[in-house]
């Protein structure tokens, strides 16, 4: 593996937990806050408690809240700040963009305003950087176990598969495993779309319903990640991957998902602004849904789960009435499989 500077923008969870194995093997990493306050406890304290336990900084990771500081440091870039930031985040780095940097996104989420995909909105705010250079990293991945060391595999994907292999290299480590594909728009709905699917699951074990609803929620919402990302031009065997059912099933199971935690309090009768107030991290299902409902409205396709989350959620409507109607639709048949392996 070949070391290189690295700059991760954004020190919550996920981005220090990344900014720790990069420096674990080798990688001059700089990580970006944009809180003095924040930067200061962590030089001190040489480690990120306000978001991980038990994760100290190698002595190849420093901290800064100097933006240039951070931008001239390298030329991979790490975002790693909440979906709906990334636009802005882009368009102050886009005067210190250049045809050499490579920049991965590890936002999972759809924007409200465009329904672009992160890796949509850095192309279309850094437009010094070449489409090829901007990937993602995706996958099943908990930030306190990654930061712990224990087994994890995720997923590059990047507009060229050179790149992707790039963020392979860049990121591999005997703890974390990274995969290519080349299939980035399907990476980025399956990242995305299975928040929206992890706050149904919350929101069925806060009404205490059982395995059998969770199963359900986790079967049927695979085929809303697929009727979606099919409709947006993604391949069907990307959902069969680490960023379709593999994360998909992590987020939805573990009592270290955000999302479904946040779908368990509203299951449970508690307000979604009480909810979100009291949380120290982002859950990005959240707004993510207003923006699948939207490309659902777009595109004329049929997404119930998600509607069902949408209504409780932006309309008010009760958990236990949303899941009657669900279970009170027409007689379906299951054709989630891929159109090419339909009898």
């Amino acid at each position: 593996m070949n070391t290189q500077p690295v700059t991760v923008f954004g020190a919550g969870s996920w981005g220090t937990a990344l900014a720790i194995s990069l420096a674990e093997q080798g990688h001059p990493v700089l990580l970006w806050s944009r809180r003095p306050e924040h930067t200061a406890k962590m030089e001190d304290e040489r480690a990120n408690h306000d978001y991980l336990d038990d994760a100290p900084f190698p002595k190849a990771l420093r901290v800064t809240s100097d933006f240039e500081e951070a931008t001239a440091h390298a030329t991979f870039w790490v975002i790693g700040v909440p979906s709906q930031a990334v636009r802005l985040l882009a368009e102050r780095l886009a005067p210190f963009a250049t045809a050499e940097h490579i920049v991965v996104s590890l936002a999972k989420g759809i924007e409200n305003t465009t329904l672009l995909t992160t890796s949509r909105v850095l192309t279309d705010v850094l437009t010094a950087v070449p489409k090829g250079n901007i990937g993602v990293l995706y996958g099943p991945s908990h930030a306190e176990e990654v930061a712990l060391h224990k087994p994890t595999t995720v997923v590059a994907a990047a507009f060229d598969i050179a790149t992707a292999r790039h963020i392979q290299d860049a990121f591999m480590s005997p703890s974390l495993r990274v995969y290519v594909n080349d299939d980035l728009l399907g990476v980025e709905i399956g990242g995305s779309v299975k928040n929206i699917l992890a706050i149904a699951a919350g929101m069925s074990d806060g009404i205490g319903f059982g395995d059998n609803a969770k199963a359900a929620i986790v079967t049927r919402g695979l085929a809303e990640i697929r009727r979606l990302g099919l409709a947006m031009g993604a391949k069907p065997s990307t959902f069969a991957g680490l960023a379709g059912i593999g994360d998909l099933v992590v987020t939805c199971m573990s009592g270290l998902s955000r999302n479904r935690y946040v779908g368990e309090q509203v299951g449970k009768g508690r307000s979604l602004d009480d909810i979100l107030d009291e949380m120290n991290m982002v859950a990005e299902g959240v707004r993510t849904t207003a923006s699948v409902h939207a490309l659902a409205l777009k595109l004329g396709i049929e997404l119930p789960i998600t509607e069902a989350v949408y209504t409780i959620l932006f309309e008010g409507k009760g958990p236990r009435a949303a899941v009657a109607e669900l279970m009170s639709r027409s007689a379906k048949h299951e054709d989630w499989l891929p159109d090419d392996l339909q009898a």
